[in-house]
Protein backbone atom coordinates (compact mmCIF):
# COMPACT_ATOMS: atom_id res chain seq x y z
CA UNK A 1 0.00 0.00 0.00
CA UNK A 2 1.40 3.01 -0.55
CA UNK A 3 2.28 5.48 2.40
CA UNK A 4 -0.49 7.98 2.41
CA UNK A 5 -2.83 5.27 2.97
CA UNK A 6 -1.43 3.54 5.25
CA UNK A 7 -1.43 6.81 7.09
CA UNK A 8 -5.32 7.51 6.33
CA UNK A 9 -6.25 4.33 7.61
CA UNK A 10 -3.92 4.66 11.18
CA UNK A 11 -6.06 5.61 13.70
CA UNK A 12 -4.07 8.45 14.80
CA UNK A 13 -4.74 10.29 12.20
CA UNK A 14 -6.63 13.53 13.10
CA UNK A 15 -9.58 12.54 11.23
CA UNK A 16 -12.27 12.32 13.76
CA UNK A 17 -13.00 8.66 13.07
CA UNK A 18 -12.23 7.41 16.60
CA UNK A 19 -16.12 8.87 17.78
CA UNK A 20 -17.47 7.04 15.37
CA UNK A 21 -18.62 3.43 15.86
CA UNK A 22 -19.97 2.19 13.14
CA UNK A 23 -23.41 1.35 14.18
CA UNK A 24 -21.54 -1.03 16.68
CA UNK A 25 -23.14 0.97 19.93
CA UNK A 26 -26.42 0.83 18.63
CA UNK A 27 -25.76 -3.09 17.95
CA UNK A 28 -24.54 -3.72 21.43
CA UNK A 29 -27.32 -1.57 23.39
CA UNK A 30 -29.72 -4.12 21.86
CA UNK A 31 -27.35 -7.06 23.02
CA UNK A 32 -26.61 -8.10 19.45
CA UNK A 33 -22.84 -8.54 19.56
CA UNK A 34 -21.94 -9.29 23.42
CA UNK A 35 -18.79 -11.45 23.23
CA UNK A 36 -15.77 -11.63 20.37
CA UNK A 37 -17.94 -14.70 18.92
CA UNK A 38 -20.61 -12.14 17.38
CA UNK A 39 -18.17 -9.66 15.94
CA UNK A 40 -16.79 -11.67 12.81
CA UNK A 41 -20.73 -11.91 11.47
CA UNK A 42 -21.15 -8.28 12.40
CA UNK A 43 -17.95 -6.94 10.79
CA UNK A 44 -18.07 -9.46 7.64
CA UNK A 45 -21.86 -8.29 7.28
CA UNK A 46 -20.63 -4.38 7.51
CA UNK A 47 -17.41 -5.14 4.93
CA UNK A 48 -19.48 -6.43 2.11
CA UNK A 49 -22.08 -3.30 2.37
CA UNK A 50 -20.82 -0.24 4.22
CA UNK A 51 -17.19 -0.98 3.48
CA UNK A 52 -17.66 -2.14 -0.12
CA UNK A 53 -19.36 1.12 -0.49
CA UNK A 54 -16.86 3.07 1.31
CA UNK A 55 -13.90 1.33 -0.79
CA UNK A 56 -15.81 1.63 -4.35
CA UNK A 57 -16.32 5.87 -4.15
CA UNK A 58 -12.78 5.89 -2.41
CA UNK A 59 -11.27 3.90 -5.63
CA UNK A 60 -13.36 6.00 -7.66
CA UNK A 61 -12.30 9.64 -6.03
CA UNK A 62 -8.30 7.92 -6.36
CA UNK A 63 -9.15 7.87 -10.06
CA UNK A 64 -10.85 11.12 -10.32
CA UNK A 65 -7.81 12.96 -8.43
CA UNK A 66 -5.39 12.20 -11.72
CA UNK A 67 -8.05 12.05 -14.28
CA UNK A 68 -10.09 15.53 -13.55
CA UNK A 69 -13.23 13.95 -12.30
CA UNK A 70 -16.51 15.33 -11.47
CA UNK A 71 -16.62 15.85 -7.39
CA UNK A 72 -20.12 17.24 -7.62
CA UNK A 73 -21.45 14.29 -9.15
CA UNK A 74 -19.61 11.58 -7.65
CA UNK A 75 -20.41 13.04 -3.84
CA UNK A 76 -24.24 13.12 -5.43
CA UNK A 77 -24.07 9.83 -6.03
CA UNK A 78 -22.31 8.27 -2.70
CA UNK A 79 -25.29 10.69 -0.98
CA UNK A 80 -28.07 8.31 -3.35
CA UNK A 81 -26.86 5.24 -2.08
CA UNK A 82 -26.95 6.62 1.71
CA UNK A 83 -30.46 6.33 2.22
CA UNK A 84 -30.26 7.29 6.00
CA UNK A 85 -29.63 10.80 7.15
CA UNK A 86 -27.81 9.30 10.19
CA UNK A 87 -25.54 7.59 8.06
CA UNK A 88 -24.65 10.92 5.36
CA UNK A 89 -24.38 13.07 8.67
CA UNK A 90 -21.60 10.90 10.02
CA UNK A 91 -20.09 10.11 6.81
CA UNK A 92 -19.49 14.52 6.15
CA UNK A 93 -18.26 15.00 9.51
CA UNK A 94 -15.58 12.30 8.64
CA UNK A 95 -15.18 13.69 5.52
CA UNK A 96 -15.05 17.05 6.87
CA UNK A 97 -11.89 15.88 9.67
CA UNK A 98 -10.30 14.06 7.12
CA UNK A 99 -10.05 17.04 4.73
CA UNK A 100 -8.95 19.65 7.35
CA UNK A 101 -6.34 17.41 8.49
CA UNK A 102 -4.90 16.21 4.46
CA UNK A 103 -4.85 19.19 3.09
CA UNK A 104 -2.31 20.58 5.27
CA UNK A 105 -0.47 16.55 4.82
CA UNK A 106 -0.79 16.48 1.19
CA UNK A 107 -1.51 20.11 -0.71
CA UNK A 108 -2.70 20.38 -3.62
CA UNK A 109 -4.58 22.42 -6.25
CA UNK A 110 -6.77 19.27 -6.51
CA UNK A 111 -8.09 19.35 -3.17
CA UNK A 112 -8.74 22.74 -3.33
CA UNK A 113 -10.89 22.28 -6.46
CA UNK A 114 -12.88 19.18 -4.47
CA UNK A 115 -13.67 21.09 -1.47
CA UNK A 116 -14.81 24.46 -3.71
CA UNK A 117 -17.18 21.99 -4.96
CA UNK A 118 -18.19 19.89 -2.12
CA UNK A 119 -17.10 21.67 1.02
CA UNK A 120 -18.46 18.81 3.45
CA UNK A 121 -17.60 16.01 1.36
CA UNK A 122 -18.60 12.25 2.14
CA UNK A 123 -15.58 10.59 3.84
CA UNK A 124 -14.63 7.94 1.08
CA UNK A 125 -14.11 10.84 -1.54
CA UNK A 126 -11.66 12.80 0.48
CA UNK A 127 -10.13 9.66 1.38
CA UNK A 128 -9.68 8.49 -1.83
CA UNK A 129 -9.10 11.64 -3.24
CA UNK A 130 -6.28 11.88 -0.72
CA UNK A 131 -4.52 8.82 -1.57
CA UNK A 132 -5.08 9.45 -5.46
CA UNK A 133 -2.74 13.51 -4.75
CA UNK A 134 -0.52 11.59 -2.99
CA UNK A 135 0.54 8.94 -5.83
CA UNK A 136 -1.51 6.08 -4.26
CA UNK A 137 -3.65 3.81 -6.57
CA UNK A 138 -7.49 3.21 -6.58
CA UNK A 139 -6.69 -0.31 -4.63
CA UNK A 140 -4.55 2.02 -2.42
CA UNK A 141 -7.97 4.33 -1.62
CA UNK A 142 -10.34 1.33 -1.52
CA UNK A 143 -8.02 -0.45 1.29
CA UNK A 144 -7.89 2.04 3.48
CA UNK A 145 -11.67 2.88 3.31
CA UNK A 146 -12.38 -0.85 3.45
CA UNK A 147 -10.32 -0.98 6.44
CA UNK A 148 -11.48 1.63 8.32
CA UNK A 149 -14.69 0.51 7.72
CA UNK A 150 -14.48 -2.72 10.54
CA UNK A 151 -11.60 -1.34 12.20
CA UNK A 152 -13.57 1.40 13.57
CA UNK A 153 -16.28 -0.88 14.64
CA UNK A 154 -13.54 -3.14 16.41
CA UNK A 155 -12.05 -0.90 18.54
CA UNK A 156 -15.57 0.52 19.55
CA UNK A 157 -16.45 -2.90 20.64
CA UNK A 158 -13.16 -3.39 22.75
CA UNK A 159 -14.24 0.00 24.46
CA UNK A 160 -17.79 -0.99 25.01
CA UNK A 161 -17.79 -4.50 25.58
CA UNK A 162 -14.19 -4.36 27.40
CA UNK A 163 -13.22 -7.53 24.91
CA UNK A 164 -9.61 -8.99 24.59
CA UNK A 165 -7.93 -6.30 21.90
CA UNK A 166 -6.01 -9.36 20.75
CA UNK A 167 -8.76 -11.52 19.74
CA UNK A 168 -10.46 -8.24 17.96
CA UNK A 169 -7.71 -7.77 16.16
CA UNK A 170 -7.74 -11.10 14.81
CA UNK A 171 -10.72 -11.17 13.89
CA UNK A 172 -10.18 -8.63 11.69
CA UNK A 173 -7.05 -9.91 10.34
CA UNK A 174 -9.30 -12.78 9.12
CA UNK A 175 -11.49 -10.60 7.32
CA UNK A 176 -11.57 -10.63 3.33
CA UNK A 177 -10.30 -7.18 2.00
CA UNK A 178 -8.05 -8.01 -0.81
CA UNK A 179 -11.51 -8.99 -2.76
CA UNK A 180 -13.30 -6.10 -1.60
CA UNK A 181 -10.98 -3.77 -2.72
CA UNK A 182 -10.28 -5.60 -5.90
CA UNK A 183 -13.72 -5.67 -7.10
CA UNK A 184 -13.70 -1.52 -5.78
CA UNK A 185 -10.66 -1.10 -7.88
CA UNK A 186 -12.16 -2.72 -10.77
CA UNK A 187 -15.31 -0.24 -11.16
CA UNK A 188 -13.06 3.15 -10.03
CA UNK A 189 -13.09 4.16 -13.56
CA UNK A 190 -16.73 3.74 -14.67
CA UNK A 191 -19.58 6.57 -14.46
CA UNK A 192 -20.37 7.48 -11.20
CA UNK A 193 -23.83 6.62 -11.96
CA UNK A 194 -22.91 3.45 -12.95
CA UNK A 195 -20.79 2.26 -9.61
CA UNK A 196 -22.47 -0.84 -7.36
CA UNK A 197 -24.67 0.29 -4.90
CA UNK A 198 -23.84 -2.42 -2.07
CA UNK A 199 -26.34 -1.60 1.46
CA UNK A 200 -27.44 -3.00 4.68
CA UNK A 201 -30.84 -1.89 5.37
CA UNK A 202 -30.20 -2.92 9.25
CA UNK A 203 -27.07 -0.73 9.47
CA UNK A 204 -29.18 2.06 8.07
CA UNK A 205 -32.02 1.45 10.97
CA UNK A 206 -29.70 1.15 13.60
CA UNK A 207 -28.24 4.47 12.65
CA UNK A 208 -31.21 6.72 13.06
CA UNK A 209 -32.31 4.93 16.02
CA UNK A 210 -28.31 5.78 17.49
CA UNK A 211 -29.37 9.23 16.44
CA UNK A 212 -32.26 9.59 18.26
CA UNK A 213 -31.20 8.01 21.25
CA UNK A 214 -27.98 10.43 20.98
CA UNK A 215 -30.79 12.51 21.74
CA UNK A 216 -32.42 11.06 24.60
CA UNK A 217 -29.15 10.06 26.59
CA UNK A 218 -25.36 9.92 26.54
CA UNK A 219 -23.64 7.73 23.98
CA UNK A 220 -19.94 6.98 24.07
CA UNK A 221 -19.92 7.43 19.94
CA UNK A 222 -21.68 10.24 17.77
CA UNK A 223 -22.81 6.96 15.31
Amino acid sequence: MDLSALILADSRFPGGGHVHSGGLEEVVSRRLVTSVRDLPGFLSGRLRTAGSLAAVFAAAAAHAAVNQGNWSLLDSELDARTPSLAQREASRAQGRGTARAGRIAWPSPVLAGLLAETPRPHHPIILGALVGVAGGTPYDAAMAAAYLSVSGPASAAVRLLGLDPFAVNAVVARLDLASVCAEAAAVAGDDPAALPSPGSPALDLFAEAHARHHQEEVRLFAS
